[in-house]
C-alpha cells in the first residue's frame, strides 16, 4: 500500500490503490481491489474519501439496478412461457370426444351423420 495518489497520505490503506485506479478511470481494477467493500482511509483528505464513497455508492446502485433488471427479465420470460403453454395446451376435455357433448346429443349426432352418409348419390 503506497501513498495516496490524490493527497499524498502515507497511512497504510487499501483505499490508496483503489483511488489510484479511479484516478486512471480504471473502475474494473478498482473493483478488483475491493472498491465495494474497502473502508475509506482515515488519513486521507476529505476529498479523497468523498470521491471513493461517491464512486462506490454509484457502482452499488448500478449493480442493484442491473440485478433488478435481470430479475424483471426472468419474471417476464417466465410469464411469457406460462402464457404460451396455456395457449398451446389442449383443453382437458378435448382428449375425450364424448366429453364434449352430453350422451344424448352425441347419440343424436351419430344418427344424423349416419343418415347423411347414406344419402350420398
Amino acid at each position: 500500500m503506497g501513498a495516496c495518489a490524490l493527497c499524498g497520505c502515507l497511512a497504510p490503506a487499501a483505499a490508496h490503490a483503489i483511488l489510484a485506479a479511479l484516478a486512471e478511470d480504471d473502475v474494473d481494477r478498482a473493483l478488483d481491489l475491493g472498491l465495494l467493500d474497502a473502508p475509506p482511509c482515515a488519513g486521507c483528505a476529505p476529498g479523497c474519501n468523498t470521491r471513493l464513497l461517491a464512486v462506490r455508492d454509484e457502482r452499488r446502485r448500478a449493480l442493484a439496478a442491473r440485478e433488478r433488471f435481470r430479475a424483471r427479465q426472468a419474471r417476464l420470460e417466465r410469464r411469457a412461457r406460462e402464457r404460451e403453454a396455456a395457449r398451446t395446451a389442449p383443453p382437458a376435455d378435448a382428449a375425450r370426444p364424448s366429453a364434449a357433448l352430453p350422451p344424448a346429443a352425441a347419440a343424436a349426432l351419430a344418427r344424423a351423420l349416419a343418415r347423411a352418409g347414406s344419402r350420398k348419390p
